[in-house]
């Protein structure tokens, strides 16, 4: 069956022109300019790239940015010592902490060092929290892009039964609590899904949307899926790659060739899911700076 290809890259891009617009407007109404705040530990060229997209995609919407790059050495108690410094920074509405941190770092307590009203990563356990309380504040980026991308591609999750495949705080729980919510973006019937889940076949058989964010290169199979299915993919893995110039390519966690032969619709890797992320991840920031007039 012929599928949609979802692009993210075209999406990401109406939800930029929209925040560049209510920028625009809160700096006419408050004289506030959105900060956003990067703190970046160590040179991880992953990261690093994420990072300088991010950075230029704030700058375009019309905020300010502040990059703070730390050697990889850094302690534990000098990054929170950072954070702590950009809580109290009033130039800056929204605090970013690039994730991985090195191994000796331990990334929870960083992250809890976060103003939580500044969080607009959304991990916070606060924020969290609120989320799955049904009142979220700061929607983790990924998550709430997957959102965006559902209900800007006409394929509302309402009512439909939609399998996470992963149980990550920082896409597969949110995800999950975020669809299942009652009202726009809803009122799905979630399954959450993991390594240690029995019959997996069988219940992405089911799934009338799949979320793959497992971290397994090509995990999720045309034989996985049923014909129809909506398949975004949230993964990112090198592989390698030879015959490329670089060495290696890049691969999501669903096999696109024999998935996208069943799907009404699919995310490409790259370019689907991830330029959604930076847009959403602006998006908290511009909320942020919003909300920062009635503190």
């Amino acid at each position: 069956m012929p599928y949609q290809l979802i692009d993210g890259k075209n999406l990401s891009t109406q939800i930029l022109n929209e925040i560049a617009e209510n920028v625009g407007e809160l700096k006419k109404r408050s004289e506030i300019t959105p900060g956003l705040s990067v703190v970046l530990v160590g040179d991880d060229p992953a990261s690093d790239i994420y990072v300088r997209s991010k950075e230029r995609a704030a700058l375009k919407v019309g905020m300010v940015v502040k990059l703070i790059r730390m050697p990889w050495q850094s302690s534990e108690d000098k990054i929170i010592e950072i954070v702590q410094s950009l809580n109290n920074d009033i130039n800056y509405h929204g605090i970013l902490v690039q994730l991985p941190l090195p191994d000796h770092v331990d990334q929870n307590r960083v992250i809890t060092s976060i103003n939580p009203l500044k969080d607009v990563d959304g991990l916070h356990p606060f924020n969290a929290g609120l989320l799955a309380a049904g009142e979220p504040r700061f929607i983790p980026a990924t998550p709430g892009g997957i959102r965006e991308i559902l209900l800007r591609t006409n394929n509302d999750p309402s009512g439909k039964h939609v399998v996470v495949i992963g149980r990550s705080n920082i896409v597969g729980r949110p995800v999950s609590n975020l669809l299942s919510l009652k009202g726009k973006g809803g009122d799905a019937t979630v399954t959450i899904c993991h390594s240690r889940t029995k019959d997996l076949t069988d219940i992405c058989r089911a799934a009338d949307v799949i979320i793959a964010a497992i971290g397994i290169p090509n995990f999720v199979k045309g034989d996985m899926v049923s014909e129809g299915v909506v398949a975004i993919d949230v993964g990112i893995n090198r592989v390698n790659a030879p015959e490329k110039k670089r060495g290696y390519m890049l691969v999501g966690d669903i096999e696109f060739e024999s998935v996208s032969r069943k799907a009404a619709a699919i995310t490409p890797v790259p370019g689907g899911v991830g330029p959604m992320t930076i847009a959403m991840l602006l998006s908290n920031t511009l909320y942020a700076a919003d909300i920062s007039r009635h503190e």
